[in-house]
């Protein structure tokens, strides 16, 4: 019986182990998925929605924007997501992509640190991360990435010097590291018989045991007829700078002028001084030979092609592996090279002028007279004492501030929670209004005229003083923390110096505990937005001369934001929405949505919140919200597209406006598609204008859109506003023109 039962116990345990062969396969798509999410619940603003269909409950994801997989669909291949004004962290967790090939996020908003997991990626050919905010060091894990092709990291904040493990990235062809702040020497050692000239005979009778024999930039006059075991294959790599006969039998009788190769596999240590050496016989064989040079740092890179260094503070002296990469840049540095294009002495920390000599010193110390030695001690005696009674008051101010406990994670630990300092100084010039008062003026927030999930926005009138439109802010005392009380007041600041006709004016605005209650208080625009009227109201209303109008008083307001502010300041959603006419229908940005993001990640951590609250995102990113230039740029453009086509940025049926633009924007002969149907005229000139500009502003390259600047001046000097010119184009507009008198 039990003879039997063998062959079914066998079939068992093969089920079994294929069971969990087939367990461990699934087990790694699952990894990467958590990986992917960590990466997005790291992402606090995505405004162009790149990553709008990355599904938390989707266990595939192939199909995510962005993703690209592997034939079999059971492994992300790449992660490519440039461009598209992210802003959040690298998750340690990506990582967890065993199989990925090409990590691209160029042209974000990232900020933090460059994480030392990303060193597990083995199979990883490309890394991007060019064009960020990344700060700290190259972590020397990335050397392990040893599958490495292609490693961009310019135009960041990454400090620190470079580790020599990227010199183990034997496949790397392609290197950008400039413009950031990175210190010290260049990987790559310079010891080798490099840039001296060697004559002489080297007898090599001795030698039986040589077969190869390579040198690093000499150039070397010898005879050799007696090497006749190096191969023909090595002598092939070898540069000749005569013209001498290709058979190989000529070179063992007659003296080769010069040789030279640039392929290092050994070197021969020359003395700097020697500058002709008349017998050189040291040298032995292969395996016992004079010293044996090993290639370090970047000189291990054999493959590499392109190195952009520029713009660093580094020192020291370039490499000489280095000088025959054809693509090769190393301006705006520390080096020693005497290149004009490196940093002044006085930019890198050093005062060419100031040189003090040990002995100059002594001897000044000595001819000093006794009374001025006394006079800088009690110089230097008082200067401490109120060094010290200064640094007392800063420190006794600093305990005086409240302080606020922020969480960074939902966990009970300390660690994980930072203090963040509320300053009660810093709204000390703006109104500040009681709730009472602002409840007489919206009648008893009756009023409402808007309203969104994180906001409620009331009209109401002042006392004995203007119309004023009330934002009140949706997010309950439970979930308010410290950090959104600080965003709070940053934003209240940031609002009430904005100065500019086509900009919403901050009258003030209210905090108070009891009700719990955060609002902004702004002067009222009777004409409702933008959108209401493109969208929503009568479109008539709207001229083609009324529409750039709006368009030239936006631009306006945007150069006014990106170049007269300092810090500039940018519109957190650049749409219709966040532009409001006044009664002559003149444009007023205003910053509605900034805390549209912030509500989303309260929101999605309600239900596990509590009194400790978190809101995963750094207090130092308060400072990075108004980076997002040619994001604004970019907005500008759709708006563009949206007031003359009279279209939704985006429908659900028709997709994205700006796809659907794109086939009509260069063609002269389609372009008159894209003008909203509503209009009776219009100027063809204009909307070529108008198509140039929004070309401009959408570029796929943010470092390629046009600078406010640049596009307002292309306005104002080709589309005329004037009455003359609305009359010119349409006898209809004498209706209009009466019509606004009237009013």
């Amino acid at each position: 019986m039990s003879v039997k039962m063998r062959p079914f116990g066998s079939l068992q345990l093969v089920w079994v182990c294929l069971g969990l062969f087939l367990a461990t396969c699934e087990a790694s798509p699952s990894n990467e998925v958590y990986a992917l999410n960590a990466f997005k619940e790291a992402i606090y603003e995505d405004p162009l929605l790149a990553m709008s269909n990355w599904n938390v409950l989707d266990a595939d994801p192939c199909d995510w924007n962005g993703i690209s997989c592997s034939i079999a669909q059971d492994h992300v291949l790449k992660l490519n997501i440039s461009g598209s004004a992210l802003k959040g962290f690298l998750a340690p967790e990506l990582g967890l992509l065993s199989a990925l090939q090409e990590l691209i996020l160029h042209g974000n908003n990232l900020i933090g640190a460059i994480p030392k997991e990303f060193g597990k990626l083995k199979y990883l050919q490309v890394l991007d991360l060019g064009m960020n905010q990344l700060v700290g060091s190259i972590p020397p894990e990335l050397g392990n990435c040893t599958s490495l092709m292609t490693l961009n990291l310019e135009s960041n904040v990454l400090t620190g010097e470079l580790p020599p493990e990227l010199g183990n990235l034997n496949y790397l062809e392609e290197l950008r590291l400039d413009r950031n702040k990175l210190l010290g020497a260049i990987p790559g050692n310079n010891n080798s018989a490099s840039n001296s000239s060697i004559y002489g005979i080297v007898a090599c009778s001795k030698y039986v045991n040589l077969n190869v024999l390579f040198w690093v930039d000499n150039e070397i006059e010898m005879y050799l007829s007696c090497i006749t075991d190096l191969s023909a294959r090595v002598l092939m790599n070898w540069s000749m700078h005569s013209t001498l006969s290709m058979n190989l039998l000529d070179f063992f009788v007659q003296p080769i002028p010069i040789l030279k190769t640039c392929k290092v596999k050994v070197a021969l240590t020359v003395p700097k001084d020697s500058n002709v050496i008349k017998a050189y016989e040291c040298l032995k064989s292969y395996s016992k030979s004079a010293s044996s040079w090993q290639p370090t740092g970047f000189c291990r890179s054999s493959q590499l092609k392109f190195a952009n260094f520029s713009y660093n503070f580094f020192v020291g002296s370039i490499p000489k592996c280095l000088e025959n990469i054809s693509g090769l840049s190393f301006q705006g540095n520390c080096l020693d090279d005497k290149d004009p294009t490196q940093r002044p002495a006085a930019r890198c920390g050093v005062n060419p002028d100031h040189r003090p000599a040990q002995n100059g010193n002594k001897h000044e110390a000595a001819s000093r007279p006794a009374w001025l030695l006394a006079l800088e001690i009690v110089t230097g005696t008082m200067v401490g004492a109120l060094f010290l009674v200064a640094l007392l008051t800063a420190v006794q101010r600093c305990k005086s501030k409240p302080s606020i406990l922020i969480p960074w994670k939902k966990s009970a630990s300390t660690k994980d929670h930072v203090t963040v300092y509320i300053d009660s100084e810093m709204l000390k010039d703006v109104v500040r209004f009681n709730r009472q008062e602002l409840e007489v003026a919206c009648e008893d927030f009756s009023n409402i005229i808007g309203s969104s999930p994180d906001s409620l926005v009331y009209k109401g009138t002042l006392k004995e003083g203007p119309e004023i439109a009330v934002i009140s802010l949706g997010i309950k005392e439970e979930h308010w923390t410290g950090y959104l009380e600080l965003y709070f007041q940053r934003e209240v600041a940031d609002l009430s110096r904005l100065d500019h006709e086509n900009a919403g004016k901050l009258l003030g605005y209210c905090r108070e505990s009891n009700p719990f209650t955060r609002m902004l208080v702004f002067e009222y625009a009777s004409n409702g937005t933008l959108s209401e009227h493109l969208h929503y109201g009568e479109g008539c209303q709207l001229s083609w001369t009324r529409r750039m109008k709006i368009v030239i008083g936006i631009a306006q307001g945007l150069r006014y934001f990106h170049t007269e502010l300092d810090p500039p300041f940018t519109i957190s959603e650049l749409n219709s929405s966040a532009v409001y006419l006044t009664d002559d229908f003149s444009p007023k940005l205003v910053d509605f949505e900034s805390w549209k993001s912030i509500h989303s990640r309260s929101e999605k951590n309600a239900g596990s919140i509590g009194n400790q609250g978190a809101v995963c995102v750094l207090p130092n990113s308060l400072e990075e919200r108004h980076l997002d230039v040619r994001g604004n740029i970019y907005g500008f453009g759709v708006l563009l597209l949206e007031i003359v086509s009279g279209r939704p940025s985006y429908c659900k049926d028709k997709g994205w406006l700006v796809d659907w633009a794109k086939d009509f924007l260069e063609i002269p002969e389609v372009m008159s598609y894209v003008v909203d149907p509503e209009l009776k005229h219009f100027r063809y000139d204009e909307l070529q204008t108008i198509c140039e500009a929004v070309t401009l502003c959408i570029n796929p390259n943010p470092s390629k859109r046009a600078s406010m600047v640049e596009l307002c001046t292309m306005l104002e000097s080709r589309i005329d506003t004037s009455v003359s010119a609305e009359l010119k184009a349409s006898s209809l507009a004498w209706a209009e023109l009466a019509l606004s008198s009237s009013n």
